[in-house]
């Protein structure tokens, strides 16, 4: 199909002629493709956006914890408060061999860490080596925690993000130095980067891991563990196997089996799997809406295609009539039809790219990086559909044009 001079003033012309039909129906064209490209993209975009503040947070894991029992059980009465303690990991492990990971931690709130005349308020942690899998650091300077931390009770802490900006302005490696946090002095061996908002027992940003047996010795938390964290092994799901805990937890410390309120638990792997299915059914939702509306753009462009026909009527049969083929007023109605749909479009593509650059430049504003982009592939197959859609349209409209016979239009003119 070539697209000529005399082609070109064809197409401007059936566009003049139809001017607010045309105009209708390629606004219907432009939305279609804007809604199109726009949900994608943005959906895109928020699952990466969601996907920064989890980083590193293990997507199979479930925590627990305890509440006041709200059931008498075995003399027992309800209200009673009670704890997790540590013998209970081992009780887990014998019955729950389906677990991966199992680890206790403990937290202090509202700690103030201070280094000369800068102060910040934060979290305290105390964890073992393990939790790392549950909660992936990322170490700009020094080391994590480790065995020998944990075995000798050292007085040494890894610190969070935006208590390395506070405590140490001046930047550089801030391993080696001491920091106090509420009267106790720590030695900083390391720096986590994470930046991720995902809080179970604090937020890394703003938070300070120590060994857990230094917490227990220093804070005085005997045997006691405030949560459990734990993840599953491959092919097993959390949703299964939480259960299974609480029996256990429930039984070793007589807490009445159908007890709702005593058990505390937070499934980490059932809220990523909500997440997953809430943006597959906003791009689900996005190519319904998206290729319904070009659907309904690509029946407009028949329907002015058909009118333009009918009103050229005479025009095609005097074509006709001097030599023109068939296949000369095929490539003229197909090409009216598919420039309007191109050019509506690609117009419709090029605003909504406008619109989610303005996007990602508002979020990546805020310190979060997010790609709110289509990919190169998605936006060479909206415009290959364009083209499909254009010559769909123009289809009917062009057999109606090929089927007029020269003796009808001039008895019809």
């Amino acid at each position: 199909m070539r697209f000529d001079k005399d082609t070109c003033e064809e197409i401007l012309v059936t566009i003049t002629r139809n001017k607010t039909r045309s105009l209708l129906t390629a606004f219907g064209i432009f939305w279609g493709i804007f809604m199109l490209v726009a949900l994608m993209g943005g959906s895109q975009g928020l699952q990466n956006y969601l996907s920064a503040q989890f980083q590193g947070f293990a997507t199979n894991s479930g925590f627990m914890s305890y509440n006041q029992t709200s059931k008498p059980y075995r003399g027992f009465r309800k209200g009673r408060w009670w704890s997790l303690e540590m013998a209970d990991l081992e009780r887990i492990r014998r019955e729950v061999p389906q677990l991966d990971i199992i680890t206790p931690s403990n937290a202090k709130w509202g700690m103030t860490a201070v280094r000369g005349k800068e102060q910040i308020s934060s979290t305290l942690k105390g964890i073992f080596k393990e939790y790392s899998r549950i909660e992936e650091p990322v170490i700009l300077y020094g080391r994590f925690l480790n065995d020998a931390d944990v075995m000798q009770r050292r007085k040494v802490c890894v610190i969070g993000k935006r208590i390395y900006e506070t405590l140490f302005p001046e930047g550089g490696n801030p391993c080696g130095q001491f920091i106090r946090i509420n009267g106790l002095y720590y030695q900083v061996i390391g720096v986590n980067n994470a930046s991720g908002n995902m809080s179970i027992d604090g937020n890394p940003q703003t938070s300070i891991a120590i060994p857990f047996t230094t917490m227990q010795q220093h804070y005085n938390m005997g045997n006691r563990m405030e949560l459990l964290c734990y993840t599953a092994r491959p092919g097993y799901s959390i949703s299964d196997l939480e259960k299974r805990v609480e029996a256990v937890v429930k039984r070793a410390h007589m807490i009445h089996p159908d007890d709702k309120q005593a058990v505390v638990r937070v499934n980490a792997e059932a809220m990523f799997s909500m997440v997953d299915s809430l943006f597959r059914g906003i791009r689900t939702l996005g190519w319904m809406v998206g290729l319904g509306t070009l659907l309904a753009g690509a029946i407009g462009v028949s329907n002015i295609m058909m009118v333009t026909v009918k009103e050229r009527t005479t025009e095609i049969g005097i074509r006709r009539a001097i030599g023109a083929r068939p296949t000369d007023i095929l490539q003229q109605i197909l090409s009216e039809s598919l420039v309007l749909t191109l050019l509506a479009g690609l117009s419709g593509i090029t605003f909504a790219v406008g619109v989610l650059q303005l996007v990602e430049t508002l979020i990546s504003s805020s310190g979060t990086q997010a790609n709110f982009q289509i990919s190169f592939l998605m936006a060479i197959g909206t415009c290959s559909l364009l083209a499909v859609l254009g010559m769909l349209a123009g289809l009917a409209p062009a057999f109606r044009a090929m089927s007029i016979r020269p003796i009808e239009a001039i008895r019809d003119e």
